[in-house]
């Protein structure tokens, strides 16, 4: 079974993908659909990808609330300083944050949290040093910044793969 679905919760998210942008659950795309399911898992499968357990499921579950919870703050943000409710001054700026992830999946985590949240953007992650960047709108304090993606996204992505 491993070898016809090798990745099931994939190819059902691909199909599902499929008939949503589709806009339809005719029986011809449920069949083309389910065979791009089963490509794309055979595909994933010959990439060779290791593992990447997850340790702690309930840190993942906070996580999850966590940067929904952010985006949300940041939507509100953002849309204030665009709408220029806001009239202070703002600075935006590059800010340099010391990691201690290596984990390729984690930094993989890490990036899609910074990218989707508004007003921020990673820029460039240096490996040897372990040195993220990012782009942030409102730069009012670097520190605050820095304890902020160490403080909630580092340490539970740390905590979550090992």
């Amino acid at each position: 079974m491993t070898r016809l679905l090798p990745f099931p919760f994939l190819s059902l998210g691909l199909l599902v993908l499929w008939l949503l942008l589709n806009q339809t659950t005719s029986l011809g795309h449920i069949l083309l659909g389910s065979v791009l399911a089963l490509v794309g898992g055979w595909i994933l499968m010959a990439l060779q990808l290791p593992r990447a357990p997850v340790r702690r499921p309930a840190a993942l579950l906070q996580l999850s609330f966590l940067v929904l919870i952010d985006i949300l703050h940041s939507n509100i943000a953002v849309g204030r300083i665009i709408l220029g409710q806001d009239r202070q001054h703002r600075t935006s700026g590059f800010v340099r944050i010391p990691l201690d992830l290596r984990n390729p999946y984690g930094l993989a985590a890490l990036a899609c949290i910074i990218t989707a949240t508004p007003g921020t953007l990673w820029v460039n992650f240096n490996q040897p040093k372990g040195l993220l960047m990012i782009h942030v709108l409102d730069l009012i304090d670097e520190d605050d910044w820095i304890r902020t993606i160490k403080g909630r996204y580092e340490r539970r992505l740390l905590e979550i793969f090992p």
